[in-house]
């Protein structure tokens, strides 16, 4: 188990490294020069070089790259050319609201796919078996924006307390918080729900076929025990392994959902870094974005790992 971990450790360091490169590289290609970018055309030329030692735009590649992972190391992200503040404060005041539509998209993606996974699973073959299937079809081929114009129109311009567009802050109001973020975290749902579902529908039928669950029908213990203590908690693993994958992918998916409800978000900052382009504000929040991703996807290998009863035995016997 502890080798397992090591490894892991060590393969989220290297994808980190590796995505930084490649993240610094291909921004400071396609940006072109910032110096430029932050005074203009009409910048003389002594201005530019003054800025772009200042900057450290006057080194080697190389150079530029380990000061940038230096600041990087010591939370310093570097500043915003757009908005002349740092780009971690930048960060930190979107990331509650990506925070608040995967939370929330997930926790409903969940709730319906292990109810109607597991149904779909008992009643293999059934009404409701073939509703569930459809779903998975339909979630995975609706697009994100078109739903959300749907929502819009049909939803938020027809109800007093869905509001169109914006988010506020549960400190200002918990009941406005909630109705501002339900509608694009359904619409997330929606598109996640297809795949959670073929997972719980999956790990409950192979759950369902078990030696324990054959003797606990054969010992006559009531259906809901059999099916909601043995069998549902057997097929956890595997959904929430996907579950933590998926919530780690919103946290840098939500752009399409966050522009059309302008939502003050992670997935919209990085789109207004590319409009603008803000090569710092890019650089930084593709970098956050990144890790979090890297580092859940590390914690939930690891929570997996520990929750395989054949990785325990591993351990313990080393």
């Amino acid at each position: 188990m502890l080798n397992y971990c090591i490894k892991r450790i060590y393969s989220a360091v290297i994808v980190v490294i590796v995505v930084s490169i490649i993240t610094f590289l291909m921004l400071s290609m396609v940006s072109g020069n910032a110096a430029i970018l932050a005074l203009g055309t009409d910048a003389t030329p002594e201005q530019l070089a003054a800025l772009e030692h200042e900057m450290g735009l006057d080194l080697p590649w190389y150079l530029q790259y380990f000061n940038w992972v230096k600041g990087l190391v010591r939370l310093d992200f570097g500043s915003s050319m757009l908005y002349g503040t740092d780009v971690l404060t930048l960060i930190i005041q979107r990331l509650p609201v990506t925070l608040s539509l995967a939370l929330f998209s997930m926790l409903m993606s969940l709730t319906v796919s292990f109810i109607l996974g597991t149904i779909s699973a008992v009643r293999k073959g059934g009404i409701v078996d073939i509703i569930c299937r459809s779903i998975m079809q339909l979630g995975t081929t609706i697009p994100g924006f078109w739903l959300s114009i749907i929502f819009i129109i049909y939803i938020a311009l027809r109800s007093p307390v869905f509001p169109i567009s914006g988010f506020v802050s549960p400190s200002e109001s918990f009941e406005g918080y909630l109705a501002s973020i339900f509608l694009p975290s359904l619409v997330l749902a929606i598109a996640e729900t297809g795949s959670m579902l073929r997972a719980v529908r999956t790990s409950m039928l192979q759950s369902l076929n078990q030696d324990y669950i054959i003797m606990a029908k054969v010992q006559g213990l009531p259906r809901w025990k059999i099916y909601i203590k043995y069998g549902l908690r057997g097929a956890l693993a595997a959904p929430l392994n996907v579950a933590g994958l998926k919530f780690a992918r919103l946290l840098g998916g939500t752009t399409i959902v966050e522009s059309v409800f302008s939502l003050p978000g992670l997935g919209r900052l990085v789109l207004v870094a590319v409009e603008q382009r803000d090569i710092f504000l890019l650089q930084g929040t593709a970098m956050f974005i990144t890790a979090s991703v890297v580092l859940i996807s590390l914690a939930v290998d690891i929570i997996t790992a520990l929750m395989n009863p054949r990785m325990r035995l591993e351990g313990e016997q080393s």
